[in-house]
């Protein structure tokens, strides 16, 4: 499988504006929604001009997920580095609608923490998933996460509270 994944940046920002546009209806029906203000244009560059700076500055690396023909299919991030006696930070993602069940973001999980673990010279990377995402917690296992506990009442989707399960992986830093 051809993916590859790229550092966001202001070249990429309309496709990912566009991406999450078109995606709105079906991640809002697994995820908290986003502010309706995060869907016009100027708003969302704003917020977007503010992470850049983030990442500018190591505190989170975000990524989108393109297809063999260029076409992005998902985004990836780590973000809330955290540097103390371990580096630590927190690996999230999201695979467009039409693209799930096709190991885009299995592939992607394991790119973006071959490129980037020992960039911030990170020891442990966490995830979260609902308990009812049964294909996020395969992505998490197949990149070598453990499950580490259940969390209840963790976010609030569609107007229910969702239960999570939180993930970690030890990365080949830790063991330096």
């Amino acid at each position: 499988m051809c993916v590859y994944i790229e550092r966001m940046s202001q070249h990429n920002l309309k496709d990912i504006f566009e991406f999450e546009q078109e995606n709105r209806d079906f991640f809002e029906r697994i995820l908290p929604p986003r502010p309706a203000a995060y869907f016009q244009y100027d708003t969302f560059c704003e917020s977007m001009a503010f992470i850049l700076s983030e990442q500018d500055s190591g505190l989170c690396h975000m990524a989108i997920i393109r297809n063999a023909s260029g076409k992005m299919v998902g985004r990836i991030n780590l973000s809330s580095i955290k540097k103390g006696q371990k580096v630590i930070a927190e690996l999230g993602y999201r695979i467009a609608e039409k693209e799930q069940g096709k190991g885009y973001a299995s592939e992607a999980v394991r790119i973006m923490l071959d490129e980037v673990v020992d960039l911030y010279g990170l020891d442990e990377v966490e995830a979260g998933t609902a308990t009812t995402n049964m294909g996020s917690q395969k992505v998490l296992l197949k990149n070598g996460f453990v499950e580490l506990r259940r969390v209840n009442r963790v976010m609030k989707v569609q107007g229910a509270w969702v239960d999570g399960l939180l993930f970690k992986k030890t990365t080949r830093n830790a063991n330096k």
